[in-house]
């Protein structure tokens, strides 16, 4: 099978994948937030943020080091897997020691106890790094989208049912720590491989000189997703950042199912291609092209639907629509970008995307910081605006790496932009008109209704190569492999 093929394939499995995920994750958190409200949302929020920042430390980078690596051998993958395996168990007993301290420092009492057990997921989860770095270089992503669709839904229905039960916060640890365990499991039932004892210093000191950039990448793309959070949540408190987390839960759902759809695959796509800059070049536009196709009137979409959306939630969660629709602009330019890193880095220049990461992440503070002082709006318009001002440096630098050709890079962006933004002015007109005699499903319904009708009318009339050219690849991507050409 070529590698165009292997691409298109891993494309489809892993939107079956994301669409799939998100699609549950959805569901799962809209009705715990209908049943717990924003106080204990936020709560649940504020603790994974020392979660997520711990678990880049469990990962190390490895994971991707064994992605991009041209030769592999047994040792590297004998040496992730126990150099992770440790990291997980000692920052598990870390985090379990410090809960109480960490409670005390923050005056949440009720801090302590979530995060002793949510620290059994970075034992669990280191587990599961080198299997599934396996499975993503070898393109298999059939098999990760099982495995990520099987964690999903056993987390949702532990979640559904212990909120059923009068858990309440604990609905959301229980959901957690079940996907863990089930994602774990579903990865090592995937994976042929099993670890042996082959670690060495040579091995360790190989994936540690590319792997080191990249955990600093996760590190300060970490700091990024969750500095607002930890500020929301300190300063302002648990119910603002329970709306926050409503409005961005959304734009991470929406961006993984229209963008990480694509990037999912992106890396070891590109990494194939790494001495081939032309291809490259290529495969970059395309993937960008396909996805703003998508996540343009889905963003856009999302923002003006808002308040019916928010609607349909109980009263206090009404904060929220501002949030989602400010969130929403910022998904807009984030769906074409999170192609850049994965590029950078294929190129082999993570300490690159490192520098690039380090002075965003530094802006990002620094706005967060200022903007906490005026409530969880000013947030979330400040941490869009960043976003825009930030997008042309690393597009400079791929620029150069790869030589792309940025107007005509830019241009390929108008006609979804135009269709969505006429789709915006067809459904915003449309709930002027019939908002007084429908209800809020009816409403809302209609509204999706009229907005896919309206782009896919709009952009067939600008754009009508840009369908004819995503149906192609919806058919290869079912084509069965027996009927792929060989390399």
């Amino acid at each position: 099978m070529s590698l165009r093929d292997k691409a298109i394939k891993g494309v489809f499995w892993t939107a079956v994948q994301n669409w799939g995920q998100n699609l549950v994750n959805l569901v799962v958190f809209f009705y715990l937030a209908n049943v717990l409200g924003p106080e204990l949302i936020g709560q649940v929020a504020y603790a994974m943020v020392f979660v997520a920042v711990l678990a880049i430390f469990e990962r190390q980078g490895f994971a991707q080091a064994l992605v991009q690596r041209k030769d592999l051998e047994r040792g590297h993958l004998d040496t992730a897997f126990w150099m992770s395996s440790v990291a997980g168990l000692a920052l598990a007993v870390g985090l379990a020691l410090l809960a109480h301290p960490i409670a005390l420092l923050v005056e949440k009492p009720w801090l302590a106890s979530i995060l002793q057990v949510l620290a059994l997921t970075l034992v669990i989860d280191s587990l599961a790094n080198t299997p599934q770095a396996i499975l993503r270089r070898n393109m298999a992503f059939k098999a990760l989208a099982f495995r990520s669709l099987v964690a999903t839904v056993a987390g949702g229905i532990v979640g559904i049912g212990m909120a059923v039960q009068g858990y309440g916060i604990w609905s959301l640890v229980g959901q957690r720590l079940t996907f863990s365990v089930a994602s774990t499991a579903a990865l090592w039932l995937a994976s042929r491989w099993r670890p042996g004892v082959g670690v060495s210093r040579r091995h360790f000191c190989e994936l540690f000189s590319f792997g080191i950039f990249m955990m600093g990448n996760e590190t300060l793309g970490t700091v990024n997703r969750q500095i607002g959070p930890l500020l929301i949540g300190t300063f302002i408190g648990d119910a603002a950042l329970g709306y926050y987390k409503m409005g961005y839960q959304l734009l991470q759902a929406m961006t993984r199912i229209f963008t990480q759809t694509v990037a999912g695959v992106a890396l070891p796509t590109f990494s194939r291609l790494q001495h081939n800059r032309e291809q490259m070049r290529n495969a970059l536009v395309t993937a960008t092209r396909m996805t703003s196709m998508l996540a343009f009137p889905a963003f856009l979409g999302a923002a003006v639907i808002a308040p019916e959306f928010i609607g349909l939630f109980r009263e206090d969660w009404a904060p929220s629509v501002r949030i989602m629709q400010i969130l929403a602009l910022l998904g807009v330019i984030q769906s074409v970008t999170l192609f850049n890193g994965p590029a950078i880095i294929a190129c082999g220049k993570p300490s690159w995307a490192f520098t690039l990461a380090l002075s965003n992440t530094l802006a990002n503070v620094l706005v967060f910081v200022i903007a906490v002082h005026w409530g969880i709006v000013v947030v979330a318009a400040a941490f869009t605006i960043r976003g825009y001002l930030y997008a042309p440096f690393p597009l400079m630098v791929v620029r150069r790496l790869i030589g792309l050709h940025v107007p005509a890079y830019v241009r390929q962006f108008l006609a979804p932009l135009a269709a969505s933004l006429i789709m915006v002015l067809v459904v915003w007109s449309a709930k002027r008109a019939l908002g007084a005699t429908l209800d809020t499903h009816m409403l809302l319904g209609l509204s999706i209704l009229i907005g896919v009708v309206s782009y896919a009318a709009c952009l067939r009339i600008i754009a009508p190569g840009r369908i004819g050219q995503a149906l192609e690849y919806i058919r290869l991507a079912l084509r069965p492999r027996r009927q792929q050409p060989q390399d």
